[in-house]
């Protein structure tokens, strides 16, 4: 999915849809462009307006394309089981183990076939992960620059709770993840709306 200025779809979608609109760097770009405050209140968005706007934020979040996120929430009509879903995706797993400093990262490293799930190779970024499964980087990958540096990143990361960091590059799912237990400020409910309309 080619996704485009990260900077800018932040300002319009919120700071948590990127990693990087969380720092520094783009606070102070933020207050450079804002313009001198005219005086004139914006209207808020319509109840379609923000249901997109949701939408969007999650799209984004998981760098999910139109189509796809469309046959997340046709196979998924609730919140929790989209949620479960979206969070399930082995390229988001990788993420969250801490194994990568964003999805996108997260990604490339499925692609090129560094991680294994129950002992096989796999380089399918959407494959849904399951209870049980194991996870681990691949042993030719470990020497590899992107795992270098992983023990200093991973001594004060924490996993969610659904997934169990056994040992340097090892990983067990132990459980469906829930709402609630990422930090994601994502509106499911709206988002299921929104399709339902559309």
């Amino acid at each position: 999915m080619k996704i485009g200025p990260k900077y800018k779809i932040c300002r319009r979608l919120g700071e948590g849809v990127f990693p990087q609109c969380g720092t520094t760097k783009f606070s102070i770009s933020g207050s450079s462009q804002r313009g001198p405050k005219t005086g004139r209140r914006r209207r808020g968005p319509s109840e379609y307006g923000r249901q997109l706007l949701e939408k969007q934020k999650a799209r984004y979040t998981y760098g999910i394309s139109e189509n796809q996120f469309s046959n997340y929430v046709k196979k998924h009509h609730q919140p929790a089981t989209l949620f479960s879903a979206l969070e399930s995706r082995l390229d988001n797993v990788v993420f969250r183990s801490g194994l990568a400093l964003s999805r996108l990262a997260a990604r490339q490293i499925v692609n090129h076939g560094h991680i294994m799930v129950n002992g096989r190779r796999l380089s399918i970024p959407s494959y849904l992960v399951k209870v049980g499964d194991k996870i681990t980087i691949r042993s030719q990958s470990l020497g590899k620059g992107i795992f270098q540096d992983l023990d200093e990143r991973l001594k004060d990361y924490t996993v969610p709770g659904w997934i169990e960091n056994s040992s340097k590059g090892e990983y067990s799912i132990l459980a469906q993840p829930l709402t609630g237990e990422a930090e994601l400020n994502l509106d499911f409910p709206s988002i299921i709306d929104f399709y339902s309309r559309v």
